[in-house]
């Protein structure tokens, strides 16, 4: 049995029982390896508690961030190849103390200790463990050279495409820096840094209940990129608006607090259900539709639709490192085959002269810029109005007036998702 995949109660209280945090990434990090997403596993670590459960998760993040540059430097300590158990511990230690700061003796005293609780198999690895560690630990500028992590070859090659090498490699920095935490206010202020766009920012790991006005509703957990889709539609007080795909529902308390009568379509009822406690705690309203969304048709035309479309979600690596590790682009073809089939449904939703905006939180074109033109090529009468917004930079925008934004933008201030927002206008003559 894989003991790093099974239940530890200990918490964070020092000595054998203090490895909770360790054990728990361990079992995420497991969980990846055997294809499922960070929130799928999160249940694994149920028994822990509230602030064990939260180091285990951020340790995973940092090492699936950085797995390439932690193999790379282990392989020359390494006579073979160990067993995939034990590779997971020494990663973590790796990165423990090369890119967190951990104390070298701490870290590699851990891994030793969780080794020998493994049984036979991990008593007999204690010693290469240790032996390697106590090496790796002296190893910083070996580590500080190496390159960050690398996108996988189907994701890698579209990028560097598009955008070329230097603003690859880039993008990979930004994947391996993470992510900060993002608050979209209902009117007014947030706590963190404001920026440009209307967003406030909050250094990663800030905890959200304690922030001031999480308990008021005075704002939502939302990245500034993803905010400005809705800041494009620029929603009016009483527009029939529909956001359709809506979960988690930040751009759902967008619209209904700009004063939009908002219907929020979803396939997931249990999405859904957490859509309306974020409208019930920051006080907003917004009728709930659960259901296929090629299937929804509202009573009368609507003045607006916001389509933040399912996609590769390849834009959000900072945030979900394990993407990469447990999808291999298969889906793309099915994901453009039917976000062309939800813009097509969403614009005959539209009165004539009504506006769609299209978004991705996607890096490849084929979910943005070959999406967007192969819509205007089926509908002739559609048209893209250029994407406004307080701090858009004449640079994100793409010659047809869309935006592209990327993880590199903004580096100054810790980047941004990958999105692309269109804003379209259906034409009035158009029926």
């Amino acid at each position: 049995m894989d003991k790093t995949r099974g239940n530890d109660r200990g918490g964070e209280r020092g000595g054998e029982r203090g490895d909770g945090a360790r054990l728990g990434a361990l079992r995420l990090l497991a969980a990846v390896e055997d294809g499922a997403t960070l929130d799928e596993a999160g249940a694994l670590n149920d028994a822990l508690p509230p602030a064990a459960r939260a180091r285990a998760r951020r340790l995973a993040l940092e090492v699936l961030r950085r797995t390439q540059r932690a193999d790379a430097l282990l392989a020359p300590f390494l006579q073979r190849k160990p067993r995939p158990d034990v590779q997971r511990i020494l990663r973590l230690a790796t990165v423990e103390m090369l890119a967190l700061g951990e104390a070298p003796h701490g870290a590699v005293d851990a891994a030793v200790r969780i080794c020998r609780s493994m049984g036979g198999k991990g008593q007999a690895a204690a010693g290469m463990v240790n032996a390697v560690l106590r090496k790796v630990s002296a190893a910083s500028e070996p580590w500080a050279k190496l390159p960050p992590q690398m996108m996988p070859h189907w994701l890698r090659q579209p990028v560097v495409h598009a955008w070329g090498r230097d603003v690859t490699r880039a993008i990979e920095a930004a994947h391996e820096a993470g992510a900060p935490l993002d608050l979209t206010p209902k009117r007014g202020d947030a706590p963190g840094q404001a920026l440009p766009t209307g967003s406030f920012r909050q250094d990663a790991g800030a905890q959200v209940s304690a922030l001031p006005g999480y308990e008021t509703g005075d704002w939502w957990v939302q990245d500034a990129a993803a905010a400005l889709a809705v800041r494009v539609l620029d929603p009016q007080p009483d527009e029939r608006i529909a956001d359709i795909c809506a979960a988690p529902g930040g751009k759902t308390l967008q619209l209904a607090a700009a004063g939009a009568t908002v219907t929020a379509v979803d396939i997931s009822q249990a999405r859904l259900a957490r859509v309306a406690e974020n409208l019930n705690r920051c006080g907003l309203s917004a009728t709930l539709v659960a259901g296929d969304a090629l299937q929804y048709r509202p009573e009368s035309l609507l003045d607006a639709v916001l389509l933040d479309a399912p996609c590769s979600a390849t834009g959000t690596l900072r945030r979900h490192p394990e993407l990469p590790l447990i999808r291999d682009g298969a889906a793309i073809a099915e994901l453009v085959d039917l976000q062309a089939k939800l813009i097509d449904h969403a614009l005959s939703l539209l009165k004539p002269g009504g506006r769609l905006v299209f978004a991705t939180c996607s890096l490849l074109p084929a979910e943005g810029e070959d999406q967007l033109e192969a819509a205007l090529a089926r509908h002739p009468g559609l048209h893209v109005e250029p994407a406004k917004a307080p701090g858009i930079e004449p640079e994100w925008l793409t010659d047809r007036g869309a935006l592209r934004l990327r993880p590199d933008l903004w580096p100054e201030r810790g980047g941004m998702d990958g999105f692309f927002i269109a804003r379209l206008r259906k034409s009035l003559a158009e029926s």
